[in-house]
């Protein structure tokens, strides 16, 4: 018990430190994708095959007598994911996912890993078919990469596709360890694309009060594509009757039915390639299973602002959590008696281990099936008294929004009330907050209804494509009107 109890004030003295020290973690700037150092070269492909990453920028390289050369920096970094919220994160280079790598078929790459972590570290390139030495099994085909240390993978690509790299430590992918590797073919896909773009999905399990995803958990409320989550993830701007390509990349413990609105695509491709276009199917939602890459294409022939996301429930949500039932209703200083406290707070007792008697249901908290003679018909709701909306912003704009209509004047007696009411609607909405030039022309409103992971395929028309892309090029910010009747606060003007 005393090596133990010694073990655990190690950690959390290692731990403290940590947090102490914020000149070791990377400060995330997500820098612009295609920008390079001067010293380095950028992708000697024809920009008709670049491939955008949005919010996540482009590794450069230098040449070594025709060698390509990749730098790789494993380390902690802090990353906003969301206006007002940031992360501390494990990735690469300042990133979680990493850099975007783009190569082309048959060229010689040298990637130098350098581990600014705590604990020893290694990489694996995801369906590379290279030698064994590089291959990134910690203790099988390398040593794994002490603090400090660096490790050099060297290999030729006879490959081309959608491919990806991370961490091989399980636990380090779960802090967002990854990045894409796209390896352009030596001849074009037929038929050629007019935009090529990769999403990253990854999920966090964040406590409350806290920055440090807990890897350990098997469920999440922090879902992203490429590092941010909606409505903060950058849209994918095209021109009505563009060729899109999105190759979507997942690693993470959750799979993801990707859904696109308003067009029917065919797969085309898989963590292992290019699928033969005999064997394209259509959808408009594709399964992107852990560990895989699907690579979508369509031509955007019907105009507008489509959403893209995936479509687990869950995943379209930000910071989910459970509500204290019943005691968000009562009058102030009140509380729901008749059973013990652990019986009330949902902990059940007696045997066998879980009884399913009235008396060993929940009072309190979301039902868990079995019924209590105290349960109450609705399952969690906006916080009672003038005290607690005083003390909840956001709960004040639920009950604006009740006065305004947008809640039922009986909500509180039907079962199972609130759902979205807590989840989506004007009462989230973080316009400004989120503004950016991919989001202009966006009607008023619409970041309250874009969460998790969520974003949206704009398929523009000439003349509003040619504005949007003028302001991207001049880094200009709309000015979003408020909801109609509350300023962004949601408070009454």
């Amino acid at each position: 018990m005393s090596s133990r109890r010694r073990f655990l004030q190690r950690a959390l003295a290692i731990g403290a430190g940590f947090l102490r020290a914020p000149e070791l973690i990377a400060q995330s700037t997500q820098p612009g994708v295609g920008r390079v150092n001067k010293n380095h070269q950028p992708c000697d492909f024809d920009s008709a095959k670049v491939v955008h990453t949005p919010d996540v920028p482009d590794l450069p390289f230098t040449l070594d007598n025709g060698t390509k050369v990749f730098h790789l920096t494993a380390e902690p970094l802090k990353q906003q994911i969301a206006p007002n919220k940031s992360l501390i994160l494990w990735g690469f280079n300042g990133s979680a996912p990493g850099p975007t790598i783009q190569v082309n078929q048959g060229d010689h790459v040298r990637v130098i890993l350098e581990n600014h972590l705590p604990e020893p570290t290694s990489m694996h390139w995801h369906g590379f078919e290279i030698p064994n030495d590089v291959d990134g099994g910690p203790g099988v085909s390398q040593s794994p990469i002490k603090p400090g240390e660096r490790y050099v993978y060297d290999f030729t690509l006879h490959q081309a596709g959608t491919f990806f790299y991370h961490s091989h430590m399980a636990m380090q992918e779960m802090m967002g360890m990854l990045g894409a590797f796209i390896m352009h073919p030596k001849e074009s896909y037929r038929p050629a694309v007019d935009k090529d773009f990769v999403i990253l999905l990854q999920e966090y399990a964040v406590l409350p009060n806290n920055v440090v995803p807990n890897s350990m958990n098997m469920e999440f409320n922090w879902l992203t594509m490429n590092g941010k989550v909606g409505p903060a993830i950058t849209p994918l701007i095209v021109r009505l009757g563009d060729r899109v390509r999105i190759r979507l990349i997942n690693l993470g413990m959750d799979h993801h039915p990707i859904h696109l609105h308003g067009h029917t695509f065919q797969v085309t491709g898989t963590e292992g390639g290019r699928i033969p276009e005999s064997a394209w199917y259509p959808g408009n939602t594709v399964l992107v299973g852990v560990a895989q890459a699907r690579d979508i294409e369509f031509v955007a022939n019907n105009p507008g602002s489509w959403m893209l996301h995936c479509h687990l429930p869950h995943h379209m949500m930000n910071q989910m959590s459970s509500n204290v039932g019943v005691m968000t209703r009562l009058p102030r200083g009140n509380m729901p008696t008749g059973v013990s406290m652990e019986n009330g707070m949902g902990m059940l007792t007696g045997e066998p281990g879980v009884p399913a008697g009235d008396d060993y249901g929940p009072s309190l908290g979301r039902g868990m099936g079995v019924g209590s003679t105290n349960d109450q018909p609705t399952s969690n709701g906006p916080a009672g008294g003038q005290k607690a909306m005083a003390d909840m912003p956001g709960m004040q704009r639920m009950q604006m929004s009740n006065e305004s209509g947008n809640i039922a004047p009986n909500a509180d007696s039907v079962p199972g009330f609130p759902q979205d009411a807590y989840m989506e609607g004007p009462m989230m909405a973080m316009d400004e907050m989120v503004d950016k030039p991919e989001n202009y022309g966006l009607p008023a409103g619409w970041s309250g209804f874009m969460q998790g992971m969520m974003t949206f395929v704009r398929v523009l028309t000439p003349d509003r494509y040619d504005e949007v892309l003028r302001r991207i090029r001049q880094d200009e910010k709309q000015s979003m009107p408020s909801m109609p009747g509350m300023d962004v606060h949601g408070r009454k003007h």
